[in-house]
C-alpha cells in the first residue's frame, strides 16, 4: 500500500484575519504628524507641508493620508454632514496645497487633518455613531 498525504481542511474562510480598526488616538497621532509634527521659529508644520514641496506626487501622497482619516471616520459611523465637512477640508487642502510655493504656506497654516479630527471627536461625543464596517 502506497503512503498517502493528507492536507488539513480549511474552515472555508480564505479571508485574512481582519485587523482591528485604528483608534481615535492613533488617528490623532497621524493628524498631528501630518499637520503639526515639527516646529521652526515657533511655527508648527507637518509632513503634509513638506510633501507639498514635491510637485504633484507630494500633494497626492498628502491626499492619500488625509483621505485615510476621512475613510476611518466613515467606518466609525460619523454623520454624513461631518463627513462632507471633512471632505471639504481634504479637498481644500489638496487644491490650495497644489499651488506652487503659496500652497506650501497654506499647508503650514491650515491644519485640515487636525480640524477633521476635531469634527470626528465632536461626532463621537454625541454618541450616535454606528460602525459601518
Amino acid at each position: 500500500m502506497a503512503p498517502t498525504l493528507t492536507m488539513p481542511r480549511s474552515s472555508g474562510s480564505h479571508r485574512k484575519a481582519e485587523e482591528a480598526p485604528p483608534s481615535t488616538e492613533q488617528l490623532d497621532k497621524l493628524a498631528h504628524m501630518l499637520d503639526s509634527r515639527f516646529s521652526l521659529f515657533g511655527i508648527r508644520f507637518g509632513v503634509d507641508s513638506m510633501l507639498g514641496l514635491v510637485p504633484g506626487i507630494g500633494d497626492l501622497a498628502g491626499l492619500g493620508m488625509s483621505a485615510y482619516i476621512l475613510g476611518q471616520g466613515y467606518k466609525m459611523g460619523a454623520r454624513k454632514r461631518t463627513l462632507a465637512r471633512m471632505g471639504v477640508n481634504v479637498m481644500g487642502d489638496t487644491v490650495f496645497g497644489a499651488i506652487p510655493v503659496l500652497g506650501t504656506v497654506i499647508d503650514v497654516f491650515w491644519k485640515s487633518n487636525r480640524s477633521n479630527m476635531r469634527l470626528l471627536h465632536r461626532d463621537i461625543e454625541r454618541g450616535k455613531m454606528k460602525r459601518r464596517f
